[in-house]
């Protein structure tokens, strides 16, 4: 073997080597927005063809009207005008799934509790009943679906709040619970190029230090991306917010891939991976699949360039260990 062949070698094995991480997917799922699912026969076999060894796993809490003047089924909640209501039952059903699993295979996710109106104050008496149903087995409160653009528009009554007086009790039993709280919340509208919408998340920041908030996608949406692309403010402001509050970790799901962390030819961002290095334990990913688990390593391994780019020890706390850091106490012993 040559010198120059001998060192081509190297490269590659420690490339693979970087490559070669297990993940926690830390937003994923189960069912999409008409509550149907592939079924966790299809998702741990994602999984395991993924390198995903756990997965944070919750219920939508929203279901789609198939309206009676519609003769097609939508495919997605935005495919047509139905309205969508608020749906409990995704917690039970996402209950029963799991604990048909054997052992072993529950031990791979750490589910979220989510079906309830943030918009209702007496929501928190819902959860602490589904808390104290099944003690010890919901990880955390989430997805909080508050600001979310077409979403948020067709849900029945008005459009909830990170700081709502409803969520402030939420908040509040969290930290009881020592639960982590996966907050939707949109940074802006789809026409304005301003943080329009912060002063919500930072109340809510502000008033509950003891609870451990996770913003989705840092504020951003699919929605958002087709009518703004990139928001130029999105990491600066990030760096302010994670250096003013602690209790904020963000989850960097696959709308954060493009156009953010990685550039038109693939490539990771330089200023991005300074922000991640700055804060490595602040930072968890996630494929936001719902439902469909096809794409699931795909969206996963989409993270790759960035993670490679960065130390081992970064990569590593960002693809696995952030994540755990986050769940109760009595959960992490």
């Amino acid at each position: 073997m040559t010198l120059k062949t001998g060192l081509a070698f190297s490269l590659l094995l420690t490339s693979q080597l970087v490559s070669a991480r297990d993940y926690i997917d830390a937003h994923l799922h189960y069912v999409d927005f008409f509550q149907e699912t592939d079924g966790m026969p299809a998702l741990l076999k994602a999984m395991d063809e993924s390198d995903i060894t756990q997965a944070v796993i919750m219920g939508i809490p929203v279901a789609k009207t198939w309206h009676e003047n519609e003769p097609k089924k939508p495919r997605y909640y935005a495919g047509d005008d139905a309205a969508i209501y608020w749906y409990s039952a995704t917690d039970f059903e996402l209950h029963a799934a799991i604990q048909s699993l054997n052992p072993e295979q529950q031990k791979r996710f750490i589910p979220f509790l989510s079906g309830f109106n943030p918009d209702d104050k007496n929501s928190v008496n819902h959860i602490r009943r589904a808390l104290e149903l099944n003690p010890g087995f919901w990880q955390g409160i989430g997805e909080v679906f508050t600001r979310h653009d077409d979403l948020t528009a067709l849900i029945h009554g008005s459009a909830p709040r990170a700081n709502s007086e409803a969520m402030m009790k939420v908040y509040k039993l969290a930290a009881e619970y020592d639960l982590p709280v996966l907050l939707h919340s949109n940074i802006t509208s789809k026409r304005e190029r301003n943080p329009l919408y912060l002063e919500e998340l930072e109340d809510a920041l502000n008033k509950n230090p003891d609870v451990k908030f996770i913003w989705a996608h840092a504020g951003t949406s699919k929605e958002l991306h087709r009518h703004q692309e990139e928001l130029d403010f999105i990491r600066p402001l990030l760096q302010e917010l994670l250096d003013k509050y602690d209790n904020l970790t963000i989850d960097l799901s696959w709308t954060m891939i493009e156009p953010y962390l990685l550039n038109e030819k693939g490539q990771p961002r330089a200023k991005w991976l300074a922000l991640l290095e700055q804060y490595p334990s602040r930072f968890v990913i996630g494929s936001d699949v719902v439902g469909s688990f096809d794409n699931l390593g795909k969206i996963m391994h989409g993270f790759d360039p960035i993670l490679d780019a960065l130390p081992a020890d970064v990569a590593k706390a960002i693809a696995h260990d952030n994540f755990l850091a986050l769940l109760p106490k009595k959960t992490a012993d």
